[in-house]
């Protein structure tokens, strides 16, 4: 099967800046007290509901490490071979491999949780549905999903291209996503957006949202 081309090129583009990326993002955590809180709610959830929890585009693996410390079991998947090399040298302790999120090799329900944290962004918008339906898939009935992403300003009906410094990227108006999100069989929970801080020039958004425990239908996508 022929890799779509933003895959290979999400993954030149990270290979390339692996180590000026780990270098950026190193201690940005700290000044993010609302995403620290998220992330808090998001392991206590999967913690009194059990199972592993899966970072799925890890990156160098600092929000991998930061779930752990929060009592988790978790693992990292990555698509650069460069940022797992980073993580798995940073974090000796942890589990990192190589991976899509548009195929993952994991069994069908065997997840307590899934955290994509900016790591969506790069996914184009028609190929979103069977990223969230992966997502779904692998989570078990009454597992959470914690998606960190670029948001609009609540005008925008649809995806905005964003330039993003490493690789293509679109900013998502929290509804739009939400909605997809529904379609894929969650049921969102949580809809956090605030105003840029630091050296951020737009809205950032995150949704939590469950596998619900009885199966609600599933709206095929068309493409």
């Amino acid at each position: 099967m022929t890799e779509p081309d933003f895959l290979r090129t999400t993954r030149a583009s990270y290979d390339a800046m692996a180590v000026a990326y780990t270098e950026f993002v190193d201690g940005a955590l700290d000044a993010m007290p609302l995403d620290r809180a998220m992330l808090a709610v998001f392991a206590e959830l999967v913690r009194a509901g059990g199972g592993p929890v899966a970072d799925l585009g890890c990156g160098p693996g600092r929000m991998t490490a930061y779930l752990h410390d929060l009592g988790l079991t978790v693992s990292g998947i990555d698509l650069s071979p460069q940022m797992v090399a980073i993580a798995r040298r940073t974090y000796p302790h942890l589990r990192f491999d190589e991976g899509s999120m548009a195929g993952l090799d994991l069994p069908d329900g065997s997840l307590g949780g899934v955290l994509a944290w900016y790591s969506t962004i790069h996914t184009p918008p028609e190929r979103l549905p069977e990223i969230f339906g992966e997502f779904h898939r692998v989570l078990t009935p009454g597992g959470h999903l914690l998606l960190g992403f670029l948001s609009g300003d609540g005008s925008l009906r649809t995806a905005e291209p964003y330039g993003h410094k490493v690789a293509p990227a679109y900013r998502w108006p929290l509804d739009l996503l939400a909605g997809l999100l529904g379609r894929a069989g969650f049921e969102t929970t949580v809809r956090l957006l605030h105003e840029p801080e630091g050296g951020e020039r737009h809205q950032q958004g995150c949704l939590l949202a469950r596998r619900p425990v009885v199966p609600r239908p599933v709206i095929a996508s068309h493409r």
